[in-house]
């Protein structure tokens, strides 16, 4: 297959199915109780220089309590999917203006930075433009293509998207020629993360997750992972589980760890469950506007508490939770 054009960005995780499937044979398919702390899974199944997919879509299912044990933990020189990734992105390169080492040191990059409507964060695009951290440019739609290629077990995936693009140049992507009509193609390679973190809402014990509203690229993204932390807004039974299997998104032999956290993709929207705190993000962006006050912040928001839980305690999350309840269901009406 002849290659005509090859993008100048970094291939940053190994898109062989030969060593992804050595990792996934050697990988527990039982059905074990898999329930720890926020704490433990991210001591137990986040390493230093790991590569890292957040899952969600934009302000909605962030893991944020595990982005923010990450920094507690001080986890170092990760990776990163930068797939429709906004708060979430937010808060791993916070890690990198504490002055306790690099959080993340590589980015393959979509949509970060951006809040969306809410606007730009100040700090991320100052860890951006430091030059710290490499980039490798990507589509939202390449992205998900390159989850797609690992969940199926193929090394890379064709596609239209990003032809003739600066994106395309920026990107690791391969022009190539289709082997039975001869058009162009970009193939994409696979992306296989060494650890995956996915906000859902509803888990039994060994894993096996329920999920309302998009789920986007998490159904690929939760079978590409060689490892997968999964925090839920509520625990249920397995029974619960097998009266009704056919709303079973992600299966228990991908899961790693099930970490019960209500209100755990706050400040994010949770479809069905609440909407996003726009009071309590906009005193992220206001307090980045000064990277001492920045730094006071994030003592006394993530780094200053021990758990998820106090985070809610201490940005009021927890008291204004009614209301987001009530938001969110206006937004549906």
């Amino acid at each position: 297959m002849d290659t005509h054009e090859q993008g100048s960005g970094q291939i940053f995780s190994d898109p062989s199915t030969t060593a992804a499937r050595a990792w996934f044979q050697q990988k527990s398919r039982a059905m074990t109780d898999k329930v720890m702390t926020v704490a433990e899974a991210v001591g137990k199944l986040v390493d230093d220089g790991d590569y890292v997919a957040v899952g969600g879509f934009g302000g909605d299912r962030i893991p944020t309590s595990v982005l923010h044990e990450i920094l507690r933990q001080e986890k170092q020189d990760l990776g990163l999917s930068g797939h429709t990734a906004t708060h979430d992105f937010q808060v791993l390169c916070a890690g990198n203006q504490m002055g306790r080492g690099q959080t993340i040191s590589r980015v393959d990059i979509a949509y970060v930075i951006g809040l969306e409507a809410r606007g730009l964060s100040a700090q991320a695009r100052r860890v951006m433009e430091s030059g710290e951290v490499v980039f490798t440019e990507w589509t939202n739609y390449t992205l998900a293509l390159r989850f797609r290629a690992a969940a199926m077990g193929v090394p890379f995936l064709p596609g239209h998207t990003a032809l003739g693009t600066d994106t395309m140049r920026h990107s690791a992507a391969r022009k190539i020629s289709c082997p039975f009509t001869g058009e162009p193609l970009v193939a994409v390679p696979a992306l296989y993360p060494d650890v995956a973190v996915i906000h859902v809402h509803e888990s039994d014990p060994s894993g096996n997750c329920r999920i309302e509203g998009i789920a986007v690229a998490d159904l690929d993204v939760a079978r590409a992972a060689r490892k997968l932390i999964i925090t839920c807004e509520r625990l249920i039974d397995n029974d619960e589980i097998r009266s009704n299997p056919t709303r079973t998104a992600i299966p228990f032999y991908c899961v790693d760890a099930v970490c019960e956290v209500p209100g755990g993709s706050y400040p994010g929207n949770m479809p069905y469950e609440y909407y996003s705190d726009e009071e309590h993000l906009q005193q992220w962006l206001n307090a980045e506007r000064d990277l001492d006050e920045y730094r006071r912040f994030l003592d006394h928001h993530i780094y200053g508490v021990s758990s998820f839980e106090e985070y809610l305690e201490r940005s009021g999350g927890r008291e204004r939770m009614p209301e987001l309840r009530r938001l969110e269901f206006l937004e549906d009406e």
